[in-house]
């Protein structure tokens, strides 16, 4: 019986023994086997090196790989592969230089600018689907993400008591909308009767938000009505909103005098706190009732108010004041600056969207400083004009523009509270327009 035992267990063992065999044969053999054989070749050392050096940007820039695709996996033209990347990469440089030494803007134009220097690094792909910088654009610029995040982030930093003291300042915010709606009848003109452009009427309308050099919205309604413009319309409006201290004080110069640059503007009545907490609530609500395409924007512009005014919830404010916003502000610069890629930026429509951008600001800015001119016509209090080219909306940054040029011409006239109303009524205004178009055209 022992020497039965035995046999068995000596059959079993060798069976065993086979099976494995087999087993680990046939897994060194699958295709889907962890266990891979060596396949790296020795080289000579002068085949290394030149391997190296085809792998490298130079290379990249001084002889294009024909077979490398754009961002969207599309064919690139030569120049874009090569001297498009180096003229961007010198736009980037400006950009810097602008931020750093200019002081114009940094916390917006760093980022952007930085986000376009990676994004024309040959071979990297880095603005690509799977690049960091295509996904940082994917996750909060392309589904609005960001930028309504923005607008949250904004209202908890805005301050309606200059507006609420000066009710009519929300003319010089409406005035200067007209820079919209006058570019998009331009720029609807040019198309119909021209061969300079072709776009169509949602183009043109997400093109005209610019004149409100109001990014977020910008980005808002380029997503709903020509997604296939959201790059380069980003790109400009926030170019834009940099250059507010270059492109306004010229305009606003032109168009006042001496005397009406150094008119002085008194303090207003003080503004209660409970009217501070129903005016968000109202707006809101008059948004809903009236135009709810524009709600997203006004409604996280207005929680974010709400929250500052409340006064219960300070953490929250504190939070979307300074951590959250500039998170946030960071991933849009970079997801912007993404867009700076040659070949998506030296195109012709890109280049169009540029030139009608600075149209679309420029006549919103001449719009508000005539609006406060025609107020000061009537009786009353009169307006500085200059505080009517912060009504667009590039916030606080417009009512900073109108503060130093009026101090320019009197050291002791302090603009910025009074441009502070035409700002945030300019803020609203932009997103009601934006509204509107959304509504007529989408």
């Amino acid at each position: 019986m022992k020497l039965f035992i035995l046999k068995l267990l000596a059959v079993f063992m060798l069976f065993g023994m086979t099976s494995a065999s087999a087993s680990a044969t046939a897994h060194a053999e699958a295709p889907g086997s962890t266990l891979k054989e060596e396949t790296y070749e020795a080289k000579p050392f002068s085949q290394m090196i030149g391997g190296f050096l085809t792998s490298t940007g130079i290379n990249a820039l001084v002889n294009p790989d024909p077979n490398e695709l754009n961002s969207h996996g599309h064919t690139m033209s030569d120049f874009h592969k090569s001297w498009g990347r180096v003229i961007m990469i010198f736009v980037t440089f400006l950009l810097f230089w602008l931020a750093i030494r200019k002081g114009f803007e940094p916390l917006l134009l760093l980022p952007i600018a930085f986000g376009g220097l990676l994004a024309n690094i040959p071979v990297a792909n880095i603005a690509g689907e799977h690049g960091f910088l295509g996904v940082i654009y994917n996750m909060g610029l392309a589904n609005e993400m960001f930028p309504i995040i923005i607008f949250m982030g904004v209202g908890a930093m805005t301050d309606f008591g200059p507006l609420l003291s000066n009710p009519k300042t929300a003319l010089l915010g409406g005035a200067a909308q007209f820079g919209i709606f006058g570019t998009l009848v331009g720029a609807v003109a040019l198309s119909q009767y021209t061969d300079i452009f072709n776009f169509t009427i949602q183009q043109a309308s997400a093109i005209s938000i610019i004149g409100g050099a109001d990014g977020p919205t910008s980005i808002f309604i380029a997503s709903k009505l020509a997604p296939e413009l959201l790059g380069a319309i980003a790109v400009a409006s926030y170019s834009y909103m940099a250059m507010v201290p270059i492109i306004q004080p010229p305009i606003m110069r032109a168009l006042t005098n001496d005397t009406e640059r150094k008119i002085k503007m008194t303090t207003r009545r003080h503004v209660s706190r409970l009217e501070k907490l129903v005016f968000p609530i109202m707006v809101l609500v008059l948004a809903i009732l009236v135009l709810p395409a524009s709600t997203p924007l006004i409604g996280a512009f207005m929680f974010g108010n709400f929250l500052k005014e409340s006064g219960v919830v300070e953490r929250l404010n504190d939070t979307l004041q300074n951590a959250l916003i500039n998170i946030v502000t960071i991933f849009l610069g970079l997801g912007v600056g993404s867009k700076l890629a040659a070949d998506q930026f030296l195109v012709t429509d890109t280049l169009a969207i540029l030139a009608l951008g600075i149209v679309a600001f420029s006549a919103g800015t001449a719009a508000g400083v005539i609006m406060a001119k025609i107020m000061n016509l009537f009786p009353g209090e009169k307006i500085n004009p200059l505080i009517g080219s912060a009504g667009v909306s590039a916030v606080p940054m417009a009512a900073r523009v109108s503060n130093k040029v009026g101090m320019e011409y009197d050291r002791q006239n302090m603009l910025l509270m009074h441009a502070m109303g035409p700002n945030v009524a300019g803020v609203i205004g932009s997103a009601v327009a934006a509204g509107v178009l959304i509504s007529l055209f989408q």
